[in-house]
């Protein structure tokens, strides 16, 4: 099959855009969790739930958005998502109860799927030569941090002069903007001749039948865990446990003068870091087996987060904590998509992807709800952090054994 050898294609670049666009509103809800639950008198299980549900509806929808794309189209999958999204903010903004946000969520999360990296890494990878894969599913995934960048602070500048209702309709806005894009996202032919003759039904039972998938799956529980509880609540865990930004320091001078804005910047530095920590990564992919970098990679983790909670939370710790994590923050996901490509080929990526994903959202639950049920209960997030430190090495282990050998319907066209 006739794929273009170039790296940079319209598909790549709207797909970038897409991406970027769906994670800044993504990464953004972390900043509401103080204003909403202070509007309403909340407890911060509350909203946590509702952002708790988003990722696991992400999850849950993640699969059938890619089997969706697979059956009708990508382009028509993304609209779907993109409506969906929207829906979801804009009804979120005329809930005032927690109920109605956690129902709200399921929609969030849902459109998330829909316009995230399932679907769109599944037509950036078909789009791709097998030489430039690995790299444009890391430019990809680095545009999901690019996203991470922009949307703390924008929500945190937005908050300072329109009530949170408002911003939401405003990010509301800008998804569905994303559906003027999809023109331009031409999608390649689906895959190989020889991928073309298995069914989704065979492909399936041949990765279930493998503990390599199994393994894939287990791994990614812990990225989506961390992820989500730091997207979620470091933003309120700088505000409420870091020590005070001394008048006249370097962050002062920087505009930075409370721990309130100093958690948004942290999210945003993540995001910054994670660019050049995935396009890193998706070089070294290329290069060096994908099972031993993504044991590195949750080893790292795992070693970042026991040294940050164990030292005194300072301004400075927090910025060294968030560039570092950030390096690591979404290094998985190109080196995960393309083993899944790797192992199973490119037909059914999305799909195949999108089970493995669910395991990842599947964290995500947990780290977010957990983390507003244990600061309920004892006042700090000191409990669920260990316990993202201890799945964290969990996933360094459960790499290891994985066979990264591709079966015959997987090779190369």
């Amino acid at each position: 099959m006739d794929r273009s050898a170039r790296l940079m294609t319209p598909v790549l670049i709207v797909g970038c855009i897409i991406i970027t666009a769906s994670f800044a509103v993504r990464a953004s809800f972390g900043v509401f969790q103080i204003p909403i639950a202070q509007e309403f008198g909340w407890l911060r299980t509350d909203f946590s739930l509702a952002i708790a549900i988003q990722n696991l509806a992400w999850g849950i929808g993640q699969p059938i958005f890619g089997a969706i794309a697979e059956k009708i189209g990508d382009r028509r999958a993304i609209i779907l998502g993109a409506l969906t999204y929207a829906a979801g903010m804009v009804l979120s903004a005329w809930s005032v109860t927690p109920l109605g946000h956690q129902i709200y969520a399921w929609l969030v999360g849902f459109g998330i799927a829909g316009t995230g990296f399932g679907v769109v890494l599944a037509v950036v990878g078909r789009a791709s030569s097998d030489e430039n894969r690995s790299m444009s599913l890391a430019i990809v995934t680095a545009a999901g941090s690019a996203g991470q960048v922009i949307g703390a602070p924008a929500a945190e500048w937005l908050l300072s002069f329109l009530p949170w209702q408002q911003v939401f309709l405003v990010f509301a806005a800008m998804i569905l903007a994303l559906i003027l894009t999809l023109p331009f996202m031409r999608a390649p032919e689906p895959a190989s001749k020889q991928e073309l003759e298995e069914s989704m039904g065979q492909i399936l039972k041949k990765a279930f039948r493998d503990p390599s998938y199994t393994l894939i799956f287990l791994g990614f529980f812990s990225c989506g865990y961390q992820l989500a509880f730091i997207t979620a609540h470091f933003p309120a865990f700088v505000t409420e446990m870091c020590g005070p930004i001394q008048p006249g320091g370097v962050l002062h001078s920087m505009g930075i003068t409370t721990t309130s804005a100093l958690g948004a910047v942290a999210i945003s530095l993540v995001g910054l870091a994670n660019i050049g920590g995935t396009l890193a990564a998706g070089w070294a992919g290329k290069h060096f087996p994908k099972k031993y970098l993504l044991a590195g990679i949750y080893t790292a983790r795992t070693i970042v987060a026991a040294a940050f909670i164990l030292l005194p939370i300072t301004p400075m710790s927090v910025i060294i904590f968030s560039v570092v994590m950030g390096s690591l923050w979404l290094a998985t996901v190109p080196l995960t998509s393309g083993l899944v490509a790797h192992l199973y080929g490119l037909r059914y990526m999305g799909t195949l992807y999108g089970i493995v994903f669910l395991s990842h959202q599947i964290g995500g639950f947990l780290g977010v709800w957990l983390g507003g049920r244990m600061y309920d209960l004892y006042g700090d997030y000191t409990m669920v952090w260990w316990v993202g430190v201890g799945v964290g090495a969990f996933s360094a282990i459960v790499h290891l054994p994985i066979r990264e050998n591709r079966g015959p319907a997987a090779q190369p066209a």
